[in-house]
C-alpha cells in the first residue's frame, strides 16, 4: 500500500500476522464495495421509514424552560437567591444568582397534551406530530465546543458532521445536487464551517452551504458566451489530465473528490436554479410559510427550500437560526426568535404531510444545550438564563419517530434531566437508526482505528422510535 503511513504500518505489523491478514481482507472487501459514484444511493443497514433528514439548528441554546418544559415551581422561587449544594456562600458573593420564572404561560395542545409556551401559536397546531425528548445531556457550556458536539459528535472539531455521516452511509437520491446542503445565516454559527465538515471522511461528503443573500452559490451561471458544449469539452479535457495524474499518485482522495466536484458543479448549473426558485409556488403556500412578512420570511424561505430539496432527493438539509443565547431580557429575545421560526416550522410539517413526505422525512429541532433556571444580575435585571449542559429539549417529527409523546423529564426547576437521561451520543445513534443506519457498522478507518459518529458507541433510545 504505497500511501500507508507509519502509524498504519505499525498497526498492521505490530499486532500479529492474524491482524495483518484481517486488515488485508477488510481492504479487499472495501475495494469490492466501492462504487464509481461515491454519492450513489446505498442500501440502509436496517429497515426504516426515514429517507431524508431536515435538521433545524437553533444556535445559541434555546431555553427549554421557556419553550417546551414548563416549571411552575419557579413562580414561587422567582428572584430568590440561587444556591447550589456544595457551593460555599463566599464563592458566590462576587456575583449573586437568582431564580428566574418563565415570562411565558404554558398550555397543553393536541390529544397528546404536549406542553408549549403560549407564543408557539402555529407549532401547537401540529402538536400530535411531535416527539419531545427532555432527557438529553451534553458535555460543554461553551458555544463552539457544544456546537461541534451536537453537529459532529466531538467537542474539539475536525470530525464529520451529521449530514456527512448520513450521506456516507446512504449516498444521495439526486446526483445533480449535493447530498448534504446547509442553509446558514449571513454570519456563520460559532465554530464556522467545521460544523458541516466532512472531517476525515472523503471530501465528497462535506456540506454545501447556500448563501442567504444574493446568488445561493457563487458562479452558478457560466460567464457570458460560454456554452454548455464548451464547458463539457473543457471538463472532459480536465478530467483526462486529472485521471493521468491520479494514476501516478494513487490514494489521493482529494483529487478524486475534486474531479467529481467539477462534474457535480456542471450538473448543478442545470438543476439548482429551478430547485432554489420559489417563484413557482402559489400564494397560499408562500403565505403559509410566512413569506412576505418581515419577521418570518428569512426562516420561512429556508423551510420552503428545505421542502423543495427533500422533494428533489437531497439526503440531509440543515437549517440554522441564531441568537438564542438569551442572558438578558428573555421575554423579548426568545419572543422575537419564536415569532420568526414558529410559523415556518409548522408550515414545513404541514406541507410535507400533505405531500405524503412526512413519513419519509425526519425533522429534528434542537440547540447545542439548554438554559439554567437562574441567572446573575446584569444591570439590575435578572430576567435571563445561563448555559446548561445537563438539561435541554429536543423534538422530532416524521420519519418514524414516536409522535405524540414526551420522553424523559427534568427536575422541578429544569436544572438537570432526571428521567430517560441520555448523553447526546445516544441521541445521535437513535437519529441514525431512524434513517436505517447502525452506528456500529457506519465506521471509517482513520488514525489507526475505525471511527464512528458516537465516538465509542452509544445506545438507541427505543422510546423515541414508534
Amino acid at each position: 500500500m504505497p500511501n500507508m503511513n507509519r502509524r498504519e504500518s505499525l498497526f498492521r505489523l505490530g499486532t500479529s500476522l492474524g491482524s495483518v491478514a484481517l486488515a488485508s481482507l477488510l481492504a479487499d472487501e472495501a475495494r469490492a464495495d466501492e462504487k464509481p459514484n461515491p454519492l450513489a444511493p446505498r442500501k440502509c443497514h436496517l429497515p426504516a421509514k426515514a429517507k431524508n433528514c431536515i435538521f433545524l439548528m437553533m444556535e445559541g441554546g434555546p431555553s427549554h424552560i421557556d419553550t417546551f418544559d414548563p416549571k411552575p415551581s419557579l413562580a414561587q422561587l422567582h428572584l430568590k437567591e440561587f444556591t447550589r449544594e456544595g457551593v460555599q456562600k463566599s464563592a458566590m458573593e462576587s456575583g449573586k444568582r437568582y431564580y428566574v420564572q418563565s415570562p411565558f404561560p404554558f398550555e397543553k395542545h393536541g390529544e397528546s397534551g404536549a406542553d408549549m409556551a403560549e407564543n408557539w401559536m402555529h407549532l401547537s397546531s401540529v402538536a400530535d406530530d411531535l416527539c419531545f425528548f427532555r432527557g438529553c445531556q451534553v458535555d460543554s457550556v461553551n458555544h463552539p465546543t457544544a456546537m461541534y458536539q451536537m453537529n459532529c459528535g466531538n467537542r474539539f472539531g475536525g470530525d464529520p458532521g451529521l449530514g456527512a455521516w448520513v450521506t456516507y452511509g446512504l449516498g444521495s437520491e439526486n446526483q445533480n445536487l449535493p447530498g448534504f446542503l446547509v442553509l446558514p445565516e449571513v454570519s456563520y454559527p460559532q465554530g464556522g464551517a467545521a460544523n458541516w465538515s466532512n472531517g476525515y471522511l472523503p471530501a465528497y461528503y462535506q456540506g454545501t452551504p447556500l448563501r442567504p443573500k444574493g446568488s445561493p452559490i457563487l458562479d452558478l451561471q457560466p460567464p457570458a458566451g460560454v456554452t454548455p458544449e464548451r464547458q463539457r469539452a473543457n471538463l472532459d479535457l480536465l478530467s483526462e489530465i486529472n485521471a493521468r495524474h491520479a494514476v501516478e499518485h494513487p490514494g489521493h482522495d482529494d483529487l478524486s473528490a475534486r474531479i467529481e466536484s467539477y462534474e457535480l458543479a456542471f450538473r448543478m448549473q442545470m438543476e439548482v436554479p429551478e430547485a432554489i426558485d420559489i417563484s413557482g409556488e402559489d400564494e397560499k403556500t408562500l403565505s403559509m410559510y410566512g413569506i412576505g412578512n418581515a419577521a418570518t420570511e428569512p426562516f420561512g424561505r429556508k423551510c420552503l427550500l428545505a421542502r423543495k430539496m427533500v422533494e428533489k432527493g437531497v439526503r440531509f438539509v440543515q437549517l440554522y437560526n441564531g441568537s438564542w443565547d438569551s442572558h438578558d431580557y428573555i421575554h423579548r429575545a426568545h419572543g422575537n426568535l419564536v415569532r420568526g421560526v414558529d410559523q415556518p416550522i409548522a408550515a414545513l410539517i404541514k406541507d410535507l404531510k400533505q405531500r405524503g413526505l412526512l413519513d419519509s422525512t425526519l425533522i429534528v429541532w434542537c440547540g447545542e444545550f439548554g438554559r439554567t433556571p437562574d441567572n446573575g444580575v446584569r444591570g439590575g435585571v435578572a430576567y435571563g438564563r445561563d448555559h446548561n449542559p445537563n438539561a435541554m429539549t429536543i423534538w422530532m417529527a416524521g420519519g418514524g419517530c414516536n409522535a405524540g409523546h414526551t420522553i424523559g423529564a427534568t427536575d422541578e426547576t429544569g436544572m438537570t434531566a432526571v428521567e430517560e437521561v441520555h448523553h447526546v451520543r445516544d441521541f445521535h445513534v437513535t437519529l441514525l437508526r431512524l434513517l436505517g443506519l447502525d452506528d456500529n457498522k457506519l465506521t471509517y478507518y482513520h488514525a489507526g482505528r475505525f471511527k464512528q459518529l458516537s465516538q465509542f458507541g452509544g445506545k438507541v433510545i427505543d422510546d423515541l422510535i414508534a
